[in-house]
């Protein structure tokens, strides 16, 4: 199961499986998509906070990218309310679980 943040809304799954499926897109683009019943303005504001918490990179004019956080959250290996990742294996940057509990 995902680890979502409480910050995050249901729209932010949708928008890291498009961009994830998809690859890089502008705003208006992701606006548009048939899952995603928001408005421009909204999906803005979402890639926003989800670039502010690592899940999403702005390549700039409203495009944004997946990082390894937001692949990591899709594939329920990172804790996005805790900002770690779960599987421990150092494969990806990043606190993960088991260092932040040692300190």
């Amino acid at each position: 199961m995902r680890q979502s943040g409480t910050w995050m809304t249901i729209w932010d799954d949708r928008i890291l499986e498009t961009i994830r499926k998809e690859g890089a897109k502008p705003v208006g683009e992701l606006a548009e998509e048939e899952g995603l019943r928001i408005s421009h303005s909204s999906v803005s504001r979402r890639c926003k906070k989800l670039a502010e918490h690592g899940l999403l990179t702005p390549l700039g004019n409203g495009v944004y990218t997946i990082t390894d956080r937001g692949e990591a959250y899709l594939d329920e290996e990172y804790d996005a309310e805790n900002e770690v990742f779960l599987n421990g294996n150092g494969s990806r940057d990043g606190p993960t679980v088991s260092e932040t509990s040692e300190s």
